[in-house]
């Protein structure tokens, strides 16, 4: 089912708001907390037990492309190296999914990357680029890493790029396998990163999945592939009306009228409730 809806709202979906014509993704892992004594089957630590959704958002719509629940003490790196991104793509993604060996099959795929470097990577400049550093940009570089095994796991050249944000003033030194953007917009695709944390934080909140109605291993999982279902429902509402309202909105507004008879889109546009013809639904029930 999850699939399905998925494909209906992939064909209404608007393009991301970059002018690169590629697709881009946001690779990320949110664990979602259970209690151990009520959920034996999930252990994750000691005292503690938990699932972790794995999702790679496809920033074409904010649609949760690709989808993998796992045991809460599985490492984010192994998903994201099963998932099958399209040829062409950008994969955006944080420090955790660090894989020399992934970054190099990435290439070979002929996918894109943007991610940050670790602190102790060893690497030698190959070449420097001109940047504008009034737009916030330190470096740009074309690097190779020198390190006895990381070398041999990624013999690629790469990019690096650093960036200081004006608002925090944090600087920030991304790698990619991306040499034609600017340096700006590379800096921006990671920004844009943080949606996959905003889509964790909306579907928590508000499709009720910190709280299960049973406690099997199957009811679990499938308590949270309702969640996304309901999501890709109230994105295909979204796509399909054209209204502006967020997709909170819709909830609450389906949640107020879950029991009226009433025209959705005229719900949604917010016209006024037309009494006769309530009042003569009733008299028909009667």
């Amino acid at each position: 089912m999850f699939q399905k809806l998925l494909a209906r709202c992939q064909s209404k979906a608007p393009e991301h708001g970059f002018r690169f014509n590629n697709p881009l993704y946001s690779l990320d892992a949110s664990t979602i907390d259970l209690c151990l004594s009520v959920f034996p089957w999930a252990e994750f630590r000691s005292t503690k037990a938990a699932v972790k959704l794995h999702v790679g958002l496809n920033h074409a719509g904010h649609l949760p492309e690709f989808v993998a629940i796992t045991e809460g003490n599985q490492h984010e790196v192994n998903i994201g190296k099963l998932l099958n991104f399209p040829q062409g793509s950008m994969v955006t993604f944080d420090k955790g999914y660090n894989d020399y060996a992934w970054y190099n099959q990435l290439t070979d795929k002929g996918i894109f990357f943007v991610t940050r470097q670790k602190s102790n990577a060893t690497y030698r400049v190959v070449e420097r680029h001109c940047v504008i550093k009034s737009k916030g940009l330190t470096s740009d570089q074309t690097i190779e890493f020198t390190g006895p095994i990381t070398s041999k796991k990624c013999p690629i050249q790469l990019r690096r790029i650093g960036y200081r944000d004006p608002e925090t003033g944090k600087h920030y030194v991304f790698l990619t396998n991306n040499f034609k953007l600017a340096a700006k917009t590379v800096a921006q695709i990671y920004k844009a990163r943080w949606d996959v944390e905003l889509f964790f934080k909306w579907i928590k909140q508000n499709l009720k999945i910190k709280t299960f109605v049973g406690t099997s291993k199957n009811a679990v999982l499938t308590q949270i592939w309702i969640a996304l279902c309901v999501y890709l429902l109230l994105a295909f509402i979204k796509f399909q009306s054209g209204i502006r309202k967020s997709a909170q909105q819709i909830l609450r507004l389906l949640q107020l009228n879950l029991f009226e008879k009433r025209d959705l889109m005229a719900l949604l546009r917010g016209d006024p409730v037309n009494e006769k013809i309530h009042n003569c639904n009733q008299l028909v029930l009667l």
